[in-house]
């Protein structure tokens, strides 16, 4: 007789537990989270193995910049749960105005993961942490058509150094097959201080007018001032040095890999230090689905599932524990992982004062125009 109540108690527990399970994800099954993200900017399959795991339906719009989401975000009532700005000045400017909810990092159970180095970078624009966990990070450095460039400096020259954009001796004999500087003061201007070792952070007239002096030197060698030209430039050979982001520069790799061009397109972040840039998850203070997004920044933090967006997109992510699932293609290539010592050298891009803005605008005009 007890042999037999056991048995039955066992089923009993063990149908309640399948109708736990099963009325879990009925109940997860009518949600929905609505995701925004950059576009091309996940693995193929992140969303529904997150939809197959949870039985939550994913809404899954994207975006080409950081303006036309900003716009959404300012407007009010966009209707997104989770959303994935550029950290600076973006993301920071949305905390100010109040866009984001602060996190509830009880639910985010893989926040261990992510590199402290990282989380501490963003601080002075998020609090303890408080609404922004890393999603994926970049530099702004160099990059280099390899041919054109060894066959003007030769095989001895260093490639990853700033002194390919500012030192004109070397600019002047890059001319030829076209060096160009993004369109952006405060990355341009940020970099001149670190090619000169100067404190990149420091926005005052004086710091501003030295740095002035080294891009007027390099200024006659400059093809133009462009922040997203320099990619086809770079894929179509017309370019053979730019200033850019990592993740554009290794579009224009992929770009002339596709059309077997025979241009062989690099990416470095420069030795003597470089930006670093990081795009972020937010939840918005008007979010419908507060749980499932957490969810879904607690399942992009496991080691695995982030790795497969690494792979498939190229850009580092901020997990200490992904390397291992990542391509060692991608983690051998130091212009998307560099080296300790570079890692070391990246600084944070501050934003001027007004005044400081002003001055700044005011010379890099000048300088654009050659006057």
């Amino acid at each position: 007789m007890f042999h037999s109540l056991f048995k039955t108690g066992a089923v009993f527990v063990a149908l309640s537990a399948c109708l736990s399970l099963s009325n879990a994800v009925v109940a997860n099954e009518q949600q929905t989270l609505h995701l925004y993200n950059w576009s091309d900017y996940i693995a193929p399959d992140t969303v529904a193995n997150f939809e197959k795991e949870t039985g939550i339906k994913v809404t899954y719009d994207v975006y080409d910049s950081n303006e036309i989401l900003e716009t959404k975000l300012f407007a009010g009532n966009s209707g997104y749960d989770l959303v994935f700005p550029t950290s600076r000045p973006f993301a920071g400017r949305h905390i100010k105005a109040g866009i984001y909810q602060p996190l509830d990092k009880s639910l985010l159970t893989n926040l261990a993961n992510i590199d402290p180095i990282i989380l501490n970078s963003l601080v002075d624009l998020d609090t303890n942490n408080t609404h922004l966990v890393p999603y994926l990070w970049g530099t702004t450095g160099v990059g280099i058509n390899v041919k054109k460039v060894r066959e003007i400096l030769g095989n001895d020259m260093p490639l990853d150094t700033w002194q390919l954009l500012f030192n004109p001796e070397i600019v002047s004999k890059l001319a030829s097959c076209g060096v160009s500087l993004m369109d952006d003061p405060t990355e341009v201007f940020t970099a001149v201080r670190i090619f000169n070792g100067n404190d990149p952070s420091d926005f005052s007239k004086k710091a501003t007018e030295r740095a002035a002096e080294t891009i007027k030197a390099i200024r006659p060698h400059i093809k133009y001032f462009h922040s997203s030209q320099y990619i086809n430039d770079l894929a179509n050979g017309d370019s053979c040095v730019a200033h850019g982001y990592s993740g554009d520069v290794l579009q224009a790799k992929a770009r002339a890999e596709e059309a077997n061009n025979g241009v062989e397109i690099i990416y470095l972040a420069p030795a003597e230090g470089a930006v670093v840039w990081t795009d972020v998850m937010a939840i918005p203070k008007d979010a419908k689905n507060v749980a499932a997004a957490h969810q879904f920044i607690n399942f992009m933090m496991r080691p695995k599932e982030i790795a497969q967006v690494t792979n498939y997109v190229s850009y580092a992510n901020a997990n200490n524990q992904a390397d291992s699932f990542v391509d060692p293609k991608i983690t051998a290539d130091p212009g998307i992982y560099p080296p300790k010592a570079t890692l070391e050298k990246l600084v944070i891009l501050h934003s001027p004062s007004d005044k400081e803005s002003r001055t700044l605008n005011r010379l890099w005009t000048r300088l654009k125009t050659n006057m």
